[in-house]
């Protein structure tokens, strides 16, 4: 089976894309990636001179490019976002552009070219914050808080109207937080494992007791290749590992794993509308697919630790340039950025009342 993958030289794509050729010479990749600050080559070393692989640098929002490298492949695994909701709360266009426009080309190209199947990978954060006693099963209120979370909800409605509309093979994964090697330190764990390695403090947002599910990204590959194979064209299917824990807690036991002193912890601004709590049921892929988590947390964070202290050249690599102002803007001068952000959206408000009392003060004298 030859399959497209969008964005497979990112965390959870490149696993995705060393997962799938592990699996023997029936299957073959070609990887489309724009190679964004997330994205890195690097990821995939392992794989690059097989047969069996190949990489395309291009946008998903560029249609003659994308029908070029999809033609001849028989499935698409679409993986590439903007997946940082920091990111999409500081500037909320190129995520909107990417999330969603760059799935509408990539479903129009793909049905143009008569795909057999078509995985759109999405987010728990579609469900939005979570009471503490409801756990969300695929027919949840999608309720998205952050520009990020609702840039997905957006690209899954549009793919699911594809298969009402169109009779399009697609389906839909949504996946816990994600974890294990290979991850961009943006995200919460790898920063939080390469800052303790260099005794730097570690920045947890608010009071650190939002509660999240945590799903090793080999769990979450072997999901996906099961959805793919075998899951029902149409439908959603949730994976997670069952086990949610507050980032504190994570913290915690990651200090201790590491032998780490607890005073590395540092309590930065918290993020405008961070959702407390995510929580999913799985029971529908476990019944019908018999997928189950195989990694518990425990082991599975230990594991990914090792992993960053034996390739501290890679974090390395991927922490110059773009990453240093990233780090500078979100975390060492964060209250400052946070208060430019809503002073923004404050003034853009204000500016967008005063020209409606205009237009009416305008109407009123005709």
């Amino acid at each position: 089976m030859k399959i497209f993958v969008t964005g497979g030289a990112g965390f959870i794509g490149s696993n995705f894309v060393r997962y799938v050729l592990s699996l023997g010479e029936g299957h073959s990749i070609v990887n489309f990636d724009k190679l964004t600050y997330a994205g890195n080559l690097a990821n995939l070393d392992t794989v690059a001179g097989s047969p069996r692989y190949r990489f395309v640098k291009g946008d998903i929002c560029d249609p003659e490019a994308v029908t070029q490298a999809m033609e001849g492949c028989e499935v698409v695994v679409h993986f590439a976002a903007e997946s940082h909701v920091d990111r999409s709360i500081y500037d909320p266009a190129p995520v909107i552009q990417t999330n969603v426009t760059g799935t509408f080309i990539l479903l129009q190209v793909a049905r143009m070219l008569n795909i057999r199947r078509f995985l759109h990978i999405s987010t728990d954060e579609v469900y939005g914050d979570l009471p503490p006693d409801v756990i969300a099963d695929e027919n949840c209120p999608l309720q998205p808080s952050s520009p990020y979370a609702a840039s997905k909800a957006a690209s899954d409605l549009l793919v699911r109207s594809f298969v009402r509309t169109y009779g399009f093979p697609a389906l839909v994964t949504r996946s816990s937080n994600n974890y294990g090697p290979y991850q961009f330190p943006e995200k919460f764990l790898p920063l939080m494992i390469s800052n303790a390695l260099e005794d730097k403090p570690l920045p947890v947002y608010g009071d650190g007791r939002q509660q999240r599910d945590w799903l090793h990204v080999e769990d979450n590959c072997r999901g996906l290749w099961t959805v793919l194979q075998r899951g029902r064209v149409g439908e959603v299917y949730n994976l997670g590992c069952g086990q949610v824990f507050a980032n504190l807690q994570v913290v915690w036991q990651l200090l201790k794993l590491m032998g780490k002193p607890e005073s590395l912890i540092t309590y930065v601004a918290d993020r405008p509308g961070h959702d407390r709590r995510y929580a999913l049921d799985c029971s529908k892929i476990e019944k019908e697919l018999q997928w189950r988590p195989q990694i518990q947390f425990d082991g599975g964070l230990e594991q990914t630790v090792k992993w960053y202290r034996e390739n501290t050249h890679w974090v390395e690599a991927v922490r110059r340039g773009e990453y240093r102002s990233y780090y500078a803007k979100y975390y060492e001068n964060r209250s400052r950025s946070l208060e430019a952000v809503m002073s923004a959206g404050r003034d853009r408000t204000a500016e967008g009342s005063a020209g409606n009392e205009a237009a009416g003060n305008k109407h009123s004298s005709n």
